[in-house]
């Protein structure tokens, strides 16, 4: 029964308010470098960056580009005149695991740019290491939080042309109708959404910002189908003319 009486101890030890207490105090001190860090982009403080960064750190940037410290510090510059902002945390979660800490943020961007305000969220991992100068960051990867654009309001008629049966293949359709003023959208299977206009033929669901529904149209400038955009890559669905509604009547003059 000694591994019985072991397991309880290391669990008991585990969850003592000693242990919680250093998880806490590495929390605090990981939500404190994070923000000094942050504080250092807008100035271009490369000091705090060369104080907290692990010299082997692999940093993905929200570009998809990876880097290392050197890139990395050299990118630290300051903001050019007319354009100031600041980045704050708004969440911050830490998991411990012995010498190494998983961090997840996420941090709100207020910019100025020329006049004009901008907000922007990341979300971003950290890997931290913990070393005889302290907690350095040895990973990191940093996600920008997509909203949803701005939609416009097309003519209630004008939507009609976006009425009607789209296929993929022989089983499986996206039957697009109008509401009034709204257009709603189904594919086969699935629950019924709305689609909203962010300009002439380019449509999107809200909570999907990085999906749109781009139609097309022949010479004649009639609708015959829509590419379903992800990431700049389109999939091609095609109008059924067999299957598309009827105009609706015209309006009595």
């Amino acid at each position: 029964m000694l591994w019985h009486a072991t397991a309880v101890l290391l669990l008991q030890l585990a969850t003592s308010p000693a242990n919680q207490a250093t998880h806490t105090e590495v929390e605090t001190v990981l939500h404190r470098q994070t923000q000094e860090l942050l504080d250092a982009v807008a100035p271009g403080n490369t000091a705090v960056w060369e104080r907290y960064l692990d010299p082997d750190i692999v940093y993905v940037s929200e570009a998809g580009e990876v880097q290392h410290k050197k890139e990395l510090v050299a990118q630290i510059t300051p903001m050019p005149p007319g354009i100031s902002g600041h980045l704050e945390i708004a969440r911050f979660d830490v998991v411990v695991h012995g010498d190494f800490a998983v961090a997840t943020h996420e941090d709100h961007e207020s910019e100025q740019y020329f006049g004009q305000e901008l907000h922007s969220r990341y979300r971003t991992t950290d890997i931290w290491k913990r070393t005889d100068a302290g907690w350095r960051l040895a990973a990191s990867q940093v996600l920008a939080l997509l909203d949803d654009p701005p939609a416009i309001t097309l003519d209630a008629r004008g939507l009609q042309e976006y009425a009607g049966t789209y296929t993929l293949t022989p089983a499986i359709a996206y039957t697009i109708r109008r509401d009034g003023a709204r257009l709603f959208g189904k594919r086969s299977g699935r629950d019924e959404e709305e689609l909203f206009a962010e300009a002439p033929d380019v449509f999107f669901v809200r909570g999907r910002p990085r999906s749109r529904k781009v139609f097309h149209r022949n010479a004649a400038g009639a609708v015959i189908g829509y590419f379903d955009r992800r990431e700049g890559h389109d999939v091609e669905w095609k109008l059924s003319a067999s299957a598309a509604p009827p105009p609706p009547p015209p309006t009595p003059r």
